[in-house]
């Protein structure tokens, strides 16, 4: 039989669906391969965090081991996108591991779910062959459209409806899940007070379950219950959780339901009012988000509302709102009128952290305004002021922002060597964050430190969780290096993590090529230029595989569409210049490699271009291109042998 899970977000919020997959399947996965449950432990314990005692921790970083005041990571809203990639990726080794053939699995009010386990729900019906895993997807049926509503409307017979009092503590069991007329009807027919107390009692049962209920159904109840101070802690815990995991669809969900239940201006009212304002902004609804502000400054004196309104509004024009509403005179004046606020404080701690944390904000707006060397001295100043000021147990997550932020700027301003000691200092403090052994490797790989490089990226990889980039660069890096299976492999990951990544088809289309794939690197090309049509790089990997061919009419039309879009394009240059020496044109071939070399110094440019000056009686400059080459490649057996043929005789 087909288990079915109730998707409905009223349950248990987000992960609804997905927590009740990860707790039916963890007591095997950890009797059969426990080694796998400690790989997504990240992952397992984010969707169903009742697990959180019960699996492995294999991977936590600093923002899960220092109290939840200090939690001021904020996650951007692709994180929970990297959740459902990795628990993907788990569930689909658990069932290779099972070995039990196909599964199944029905989900029903899939219209209900919450946003999370919608784009769960997504990925894994992408991303699973249907032998391995089926889907039944199932929808809520409205209670207008049930057949039998009017007629039980209609139908006052005790008799006919069963137990009034039984069906409405149904309806109310159901945490607001139930399309069945008629509990409906029996709990609408209940006196207020007594719909009330049975709604607190359900409540008061669900605290003593899994955790995940405060996301959903507690909240539900206690809105519903005899108490709204109840209902108002229920909502602020669950809207904390939500904003510190990232799952900013239902932040913004509870602090709407939040803000209905409390005054406009006092403390609470604010709470639910900023950290809907952040989730909205970080879901590219900035004005919505400055709206919340301007009606939080209207309402409320306070200096702390107006302190953080305004630093948040900074932010809002330096780097949420659409790039064309981007204000760096406006962030500018927001930003020191945090500062000013902030610079008033009574307590020197309170003082220092927010002067130093509105600081760093306003080093942002520096950068963007072409000041990176300003934007470093107000991080360095902010560092030195935590180091003197404040206990050095305090505020470690602001530190390492602040660590983070100094490496990238070192590394802006070609000081690599600082910043690779930033980022040494960084991961001391917080050594599992995936991202920041993910900037270190790009940095290395800038360096020329390509080994170390690696070492980074796969680190970055096994901390997880997987986001696309990771693959591609370590892929860039294997490729450098002559790994092309391994790059193969990391370039197949990206598309199946995004795919719609345009640069992992062009890049897998053109090794692909390099080894003779022809027809993965057309099958490559037609996806990618679906995605993208008129892509000037795929279109010049199609003239490369026509040239190979043999088609060179094909070939050098690919290529001038190529060039027509991005003129500069070296790989449909170097094409066009190869098809042009092939067919005696070599003065056509000089001439579109030279133009080719503009982009930069590259030995088997030199080395065509030398070949091209020979054929077209130019031996002087031949001479010189292949003497450069060789400077750029002095084991290269083709460049030693050219210099040989080129040498003058007597």
């Amino acid at each position: 039989m087909t288990p079915i899970i109730d998707a409905h977000a009223a349950l248990r919020g987000p992960y609804t669906a997905g927590g009740a997959i990860i707790r039916a399947v963890v007591p095997t996965a950890l009797a059969i391969a426990p080694d796998l449950v400690e790989q997504y432990d990240l992952e397992i314990r984010t969707v169903a965090p009742e697990l959180r005692a019960t699996v492995p921790i294999g991977r936590e970083t600093l923002f899960h081991q220092i109290p939840d005041a200090e939690r001021t990571r904020v996650h951007s809203r692709l994180r929970t996108a990297r959740i459902a990639h990795g628990i993907t990726d788990f569930l689909h080794e658990y069932l290779r591991r099972l070995n039990t053939g196909s599964a199944a699995l029905a989900l029903e009010n899939v219209d209900q779910a919450d946003a999370t386990d919608r784009e769960l729900i997504a990925i894994l019906l992408r991303r699973f062959d249907p032998s391995l895993l089926t889907l039944l997807l199932c929808t809520r049926t409205s209670i207008e459209g049930w057949p039998q509503a009017e007629a039980i409307e209609e139908n006052t017979d005790a008799e006919a409806l069963g137990d009034s009092g039984d069906l409405a503590a149904r309806f109310v069991a159901a945490d607001g899940t139930c399309d069945d007329p008629r509990p409906l009807r029996a709990y609408e027919r209940l006196e207020a007070g007594e719909r009330a107390r049975l709604h607190d009692a359900r409540a008061d049962e669900l605290l003593t379950g899994d955790w995940s209920w405060r996301l959903g159904a507690i909240p539900y109840h206690r809105e519903r219950g005899t108490d709204p101070d109840a209902a108002v802690t229920a909502l602020t815990a669950a809207q904390d959780h939500c904003f510190a995991l990232g799952f900013h669809d239902a932040c913004v969900d509870l602090g709407r339901r939040g803000r209905a239940r409390t005054e406009p201006g006092d403390d609470g009212w604010w709470r639910f009012t900023r950290q809907m304002a952040l989730s909205l902004a970080l879901l590219g609804q900035g004005e919505q988000s400055e709206a919340l502000y301007g009606e939080a400054c209207a309402a409320s004196a306070d200096p702390a509302v107006h302190r953080v309104s305004d630093y948040e509004i900074a932010m809002l024009y330096t780097r949420h709102h659409d790039p064309e509403r981007h204000d760096y005179t406006r962030a500018m004046a927001s930003i020191n009128a945090a500062i000013a606020i902030a610079s008033l404080l009574p307590d020197p701690q309170d003082r220092t952290f927010y002067e130093v944390f509105y600081q760093n904000g306003k080093a942002l707006i520096e950068l963007r305004l072409g000041n990176p060397a300003g934007a470093l001295r107000r991080v360095d100043e902010g560092i030195r002021r935590m180091d003197s000021e404040l206990p050095p147990d305090r505020h470690l997550l602001d530190r390492c922002t602040l660590l983070s932020n100094r490496a990238r700027l070192l590394a802006m301003l070609g000081d690599t060597a600082e910043a690779l000691r930033a980022y040494d200092a960084l991961l001391a403090v917080d050594p599992d964050y995936a991202e920041y052994h993910f900037d270190r490797a790009n940095l290395l790989h800038t360096a020329d430190q390509d080994e170390a490089a690696l070492a980074a990226y796969d680190t970055a990889i096994r901390l997880g969780p997987p986001f696309p980039e990771m693959y591609f660069n370590r892929a860039v890096l294997r490729q450098t290096h002559g790994d092309t299976c391994g790059a193969l492999r990391d370039l197949s990951r990206v598309l199946e993590l995004d795919p719609g990544s345009i640069d992992a088809y062009v890049n897998r289309a053109g090794l692909r090529a390099v080894i003779g794939d022809g027809d993965g690197a057309a099958g490559d090309i037609r996806t990618g230029l679906s995605v993208d049509p008129g892509n000037p790089h795929l279109i010049c990997v199609r003239g490369q595989l026509a040239a190979a061919a043999g088609d060179a009419e094909q070939a050098r039309r690919d290529f001038d569409t190529a060039l027509a879009t991005e003129p500069g394009l070296v790989a449909a240059l170097a094409g066009r210049a190869a098809l042009a020496e092939a067919h005696g044109d070599p003065t056509a071939a000089v001439r579109d490699l030279t133009r080719a070399l503009a982009a930069g110094e590259d030995a088997a440019l030199l080395y065509n271009r030398a070949v091209a000056h020979r054929s077209a009686g130019q031996l002087a400059e031949a001479r010189a291109d292949i003497a450069h080459a060789l400077t750029l490649a002095p084991d290269d057996p083709d460049i030693i042998r050219l210099r040989i043929e080129l040498e003058p005789t007597d």
